[in-house]
């Protein structure tokens, strides 16, 4: 990849650029926390977006998307947001470098990427994460801390793109270390470096290929009812809450709020528990804490479809160690925690059980936990 930009970028802007990367990202445990004060547990993985640039000494920037083969020039005032979407991102992150007090001045360049599209590994908090940590070394020294160009990526999503995102996509996509997993609370935005080198394991994910296109607006009512509960129990979210809190003032709440709250207060205890195992290199129970949350995710926060919760009986059946839904629901991926000795036929079986099922293969997408951004070495290759 990188060997294809520096052609592309010599032939239309004749300089040699620099080269900058950030991570698509897994989040192996923590789902539907992040909104109710509570932990997520990401990681960068060894997919990213990859681009090439250099000062051009104009006050525009010339952008070419090598995956779209589409090019934009756009300046750096508001009134200059150009039409692509794709654009915008790029537009965002120099909008947000500006208004935090920063320099962007024009550049060129040409950018493209390995992260799957719809797979639930946040393309595009990679493509934020990689310009805002170009921009930030280019131009303004390093100024701004890794917090700082994760919180840049966020608002871009905010303000340009239209996505009310929370920060696990860009922080990881930023924070990212090879053989390491990030505990991450979602409230104070603290967070620790815990191992993730799972000798004799793989993880992978498969891929459903499937979104479910809802008639109202699940990710809402979900939160509405987790606030509601926090409310009863008179705690800020269901982060503060405990299972004995909730079980005391079960006949105060509907069932669906209480089944809500249930997932919410169990998953917060999968992530601390998860974080221990893994400090002792036990990933029995890493597993057991994965199918659970899917269980949760199933039965009480009811955002799994037909087609994950297949996958999820297949890796089962496979001797698989964990399997859970990875992402918001309704559809995308299951992530997998597989031993060596059962991968290849875990792959064969569930690539050819779900076709049978389903009329179509899910992808099938092996990840290695990676750095996130940074600028490359001479040569490092991609």
């Amino acid at each position: 990849m990188k060997e294809k930009l520096k052609q592309l970028f010599a032939s239309r802007f004749g300089s040699i650029p620099m080269f900058y990367a950030s991570a698509g990202r897994i989040n192996l445990i923590g789902e539907h926390t992040d909104y109710n004060g509570g932990f997520v547990f990401p990681g960068a993985i060894d997919k990213y977006i990859l681009a090439a640039i250099n000062i051009n000494g104009t006050d525009k920037v010339r952008a070419y998307s090598a995956d779209l083969d589409d090019y934009v020039e756009f300046g750096l005032t508001e009134a200059d947001k150009p039409s692509p979407q794709w654009a915008d991102y790029v537009f965002g992150v120099c909008r947000e470098i500006i208004k935090r007090g920063g320099t962007v001045k024009g550049f060129d360049t040409v950018f493209a990427g390995n992260v799957p599209l719809g797979a639930g590994l946040s393309s595009s908090a990679a493509l934020e994460s990689c310009f805002a940590f170009a921009l930030n070394d280019i131009f303004n020294d390093n100024k701004f801390d890794k917090m700082e160009l994760a919180k840049i990526g966020q608002a871009t999503e905010h303000n340009y793109c239209g996505v009310n995102c929370g920060i696990m996509d860009q922080f990881a996509s930023i924070f990212g270390k090879k053989n390491m997993l990030m505990r991450l609370d979602c409230r104070s935005l603290e967070y620790q470096y815990y191992p993730y080198n799972p000798v004799g394991y793989k993880t992978v994910l498969v891929n459903s290929k499937v979104k479910h296109e809802l008639v109202d607006s699940p990710y809402n009512k979900r939160r509405a009812s987790c606030e509601r509960v926090a409310r009863l129990l008179g705690v800020e979210t269901l982060r503060d809450a405990t299972m004995a809190m909730l079980d005391g003032a079960r006949d105060k709440m509907s069932d669906e709020d209480y089944k809500r709250a249930l997932y919410v207060i169990g998953e917060k205890e999968r992530v601390l528990k998860v974080c221990d195992a893994l400090e002792r290199g036990d990933y029995d129970t890493v597993g057991e804490c994965m199918y659970g949350t899917h269980d949760g995710l199933s039965r009480l926060y009811e955002v799994s479809c037909d087609e994950l919760d297949y996958l999820n009986d297949v890796a089962r059946e496979c001797g698989v160690t964990g399997s859970r839904i990875m992402g918001g629901g309704f559809g995308g991926c299951t992530i997998n925690l597989v031993k060596d000795s059962l991968y290849d036929n875990f792959i064969a079986t569930v690539t050819a059980k779900f076709a049978a099922r389903y009329g179509h293969e899910p992808d099938i997408i092996p990840v290695v936990i990676s750095d996130g951004a940074h600028k490359l070495a001479d040569d490092e290759e991609l």
